[in-house]
Parts: C-alpha cells; sequence; structure tokens
C-alpha cells in the first residue's frame, strides 16, 4: 500500500514541472529566435545503488531534467535591414553593459544611440573586431557576415558556438549567457541572412497535446493516490475497531 502511495505521488511530480515547461514554451512560440525546452523525467535507483544500499526494494528516485532543443526555426521574410537570421549552425555573439557575452539566434537588431547594432536588454552584437558601428548610414550585411555601412566596411559577423551547447544558461527568452571561460568556436557552414529572423521552433498543437496528456496523466495518478489513501485509512479504521 505504502509503495503504491509512493508510486502515484512520484507519478505526479514530473508532470507538474512539465506543464511549466510546456507553458513556458507557449509563452514564447512568437518570440523571435526563442529555442524551446523539452523535460526528461528518469529513474535513478540503479545508479544511486552503486553508491549507497537503498533503504527499500521499492523505492524509486525521480530527476527531472530540461533540456533546450536547439533545433532551427522557419525564416520569416521582414526586408529590415537590421534584422538579420543565421542559416546553418552558430549564435550570434553579444555583450552585455557589463561585459560579460551572450548568444542568441534572434537577429532582431537594432541602431543604438551611439550608432550600435545592438539588442534589446543593452546588448550589442560583437564582430571580429568588437561592436560593429554603422551610425546612420545604410547596412548591408552579406552573406559571410561582412557588414557596410553607406558602403564602407564597419566590421564582420562570424556567428559562434561552444563545445557543448549544455553549457549555456538560458538568461530569458531567446539569449543564452556563456559561462566564464566557455570557449566559443566558429561555426561552420553558417550564413547570415540579411531581411530575415528566424522564427522559434515551439510547435504550438505539439505542446498543446503535450499539456493535456501530461494533465490528464497527473490526473490519473491524483486519482490513484486518493483511492489509496481512503483505502489506507479504511484499513486503520478497521484495525482500530478490532483493538
Amino acid at each position: 500500500m505504502i509503495k503504491g502511495l509512493y508510486s502515484s505521488a512520484s507519478g505526479m511530480l514530473p508532470h507538474v514541472k512539465k506543464q511549466e515547461v510546456i507553458a513556458n514554451n507557449l509563452a514564447n512560440a512568437g518570440t523571435t529566435g526563442f529555442k524551446k525546452d523539452i523535460m526528461f523525467a528518469r529513474e535513478l535507483s540503479r545508479a544511486e545503488s552503486k553508491v549507497m544500499p537503498k533503504k527499500t526494494d521499492w523505492q524509486q528516485t525521480l530527476s527531472d531534467r530540461v533540456h533546450v532543443d536547439h533545433a532551427p526555426g522557419v525564416f520569416d521574410k521582414t526586408n529590415n535591414p537590421l534584422d538579420m537570421a543565421i542559416e546553418g549552425d552558430g549564435f550570434f555573439v553579444l555583450e552585455a553593459a557589463d561585459g560579460s557575452t551572450a548568444l542568441t539566434r534572434s537577429g532582431a537588431f537594432m541602431v543604438d544611440s551611439e550608432g550600435f547594432i545592438s539588442f534589446a536588454g543593452g546588448f550589442r552584437l560583437i564582430g571580429d573586431g568588437g561592436a560593429i558601428q554603422v551610425g546612420s548610414g545604410e547596412v548591408v550585411v552579406s552573406q559571410t557576415g561582412e557588414v557596410e555601412s553607406d558602403g564602407l566596411s564597419v566590421g564582420r559577423i562570424r556567428p559562434r558556438t561552444t563545445a557543448d551547447l549544455e553549457v549555456l544558461e538560458r538568461l530569458g527568452g531567446s539569449v543564452f549567457g556563456v559561462p566564464e571561460g566557455e570557449e566559443l568556436i566558429s561555426a561552420i557552414n553558417a550564413n547570415i541572412r540579411q531581411g530575415y529572423l528566424e522564427t522559434s521552433n515551439v510547435d504550438v498543437i505539439g505542446e498543446m497535446v503535450d499539456m493535456i496528456v501530461a494533465h490528464r496523466t497527473y490526473e490519473a495518478n491524483a486519482k490513484a493516490l486518493q483511492t489509496q489513501e481512503t483505502s489506507l485509512d479504511h484499513l486503520f479504521h478497521r484495525v482500530a475497531g478490532n483493538q
């Protein structure tokens, strides 16, 4: 009976987290360059048994892990010269006001008050030679990332990535923080598409289906838990009545 209570309760917890993950994905379905989260629940009792003995032979420990799906979204043509998308792997490199580095697939850029190509949140786009200043000129970006302002070369955008994308920390929306000391490497086969934006890779219909399944599974475990709790309560009363 106790085993059943634990199994039902532990079956509910991952689905609470999954609902949160799905809700965040749906909230960012319209966020340019957003990469959806996927949650995995894995049973760790075998791994733990190699480290320490279990108190019972039925106890299971569940671990929830959120994984970012970096699959590309589709390109939306905007014809805005400051909108850019990366065709292939890699990210745009951003620099925050405090000097920290961040990465994004969202190319919704603008020009700040000092004439630098910037990103929402106070970030600046970083090229081979640092921040790219275009002033008030007409901006043209080639597929290889060469940036010109009124016909003059002002920098080059070179998409970067990391050896392991799992080390990236989501800062919010489509922006990922790079841990201190993590090396950025050049992305292979990455081209810049000016006048386009990459949409999020969230499949709204798929997320809604997953939300319904997670909710129904949670409800099934909750009902099972309630039934077992009622049965256990009756058992206690019966034992107490026989004494």
